[in-house]
């Protein structure tokens, strides 16, 4: 039988361009949904400068704030420091 796996990126890539910040919290709330529907990898923020990607100056705060869930893999970007 062949394997599928599916990786949300939806917190990252579907949020990074929303032009109205949303609270962590919001954040939070859709990585938590994500779980509940079933998804076990899930990229949820990017480290990269806040005045280029304001949505994800929260980075760090949000990582922290994940639920330990060994089910479940949360993937992050990080960006080479020099080109941003």
């Amino acid at each position: 039988m062949s394997k599928i796996s599916i990786l949300e990126v939806g917190p990252r890539d579907g949020l990074q361009s929303e032009p109205e910040i949303l609270p962590t919290e919001v954040k939070k709330e859709f990585i938590t949904r994500t779980i509940d529907a079933g998804i076990k990898q899930i990229e949820v923020t990017s480290f990269v400068h806040p005045k280029k990607v304001p949505q994800m100056a929260d980075a760090e705060k949000l990582v922290e704030s994940l639920p330990e869930n060994d089910d479940v893999t949360f993937y992050r970007l990080n960006h080479e420091s020099k080109r941003f």
